[in-house]
């Protein structure tokens, strides 16, 4: 945990995370907010130490991600719901990553949640909540000036390497990686790495014996004790 770096002015307040610059311009402190939202933030709500299990679960994951060498924004723990990450210009995108059927990719398709997915499905999705994030193709995707093709490659690339890290780092705890997103940014250099977060707030995950569902799912859908899922997250990664 570094203490090295100190918040100056606040450069972004979003829904659940608030952005503060340092005296390093190429380096900016992420705080975590104990708020959760769902449906473009239609449903909302405050849980007390929700944003420090995001904050510390993200950091586990960006870190085993990056001893992997996947780049991401994320450099150190700054405090229980702050860490330290490199400032990245936003790329528009959102990559979802399924690795079984549920939530709207399984109503889309009709097919019943907790299937399992015979092969990797990525989606790309447009980030704007005005339009309420749709699902784009990789020509639109250009067209919209978000990316190119080969970024689009890259992201792609990353998208599955992180995939294949995080399933098993999951599995090692018991707990199945049903699916989850991804946000890329661009460093100063030009170079796109992954950014945001990686938490319950943006993986569906399931207890790989009994289905229990230790996300975001359970704020949604209203199955109560929302806090204990993601405690339980952080303990088993942390054994």
């Amino acid at each position: 945990m570094t203490t090295d770096y100190t918040k100056k002015e606040l450069l972004y307040d979003g829904k659940e995370k608030q952005i503060y610059a340092t005296e390093d311009p190429e380096k900016v402190i992420i705080r975590y907010k104990d708020i959760t939202t769902c449906y473009n933030n239609i449903k909302r709500a405050r849980f007390k130490g929700i944003g420090v299990y995001n904050n510390k679960i993200s950091a586990l994951l960006f870190e085993a991600l990056k001893q992997e060498g996947i780049e991401n924004h994320y450099i150190d723990l700054v405090s229980d719901r702050e860490q330290l990450c490199r400032k990245i210009e936003w790329i528009h995108i959102v990559v979802v990553v399924h690795n079984w059927f549920a939530g709207s990719l399984a109503r889309r398709l009709d097919i019943e949640e907790g299937t399992r997915c015979p092969n990797v499905i990525v989606d790309l999705r447009y980030n704007t909540d005005d339009l309420d994030n749709p699902l784009i193709n990789p020509d639109q995707a250009v067209a919209l000036g978000l990316a190119t093709y080969e970024d689009l490659q890259i992201i792609d690339q990353m998208s599955r390497k992180a995939n294949e890290i995080l399933l098993k780092r999951f599995s090692d705890a018991g707990i199945n990686l049903i699916d989850f997103k991804l946000e890329f940014g661009r460093t100063p250099e030009g170079k796109i790495i992954i950014s945001d977060e990686i938490s319950p707030d943006r993986c569906r995950l399931w207890d790989a014996e009994t289905g229990k569902k230790l996300d975001k799912d359970r704020f949604r859908e209203d199955l109560g004790y929302i806090l204990d899922g993601y405690k339980e997250v952080y303990e088993r990664l942390i054994k």
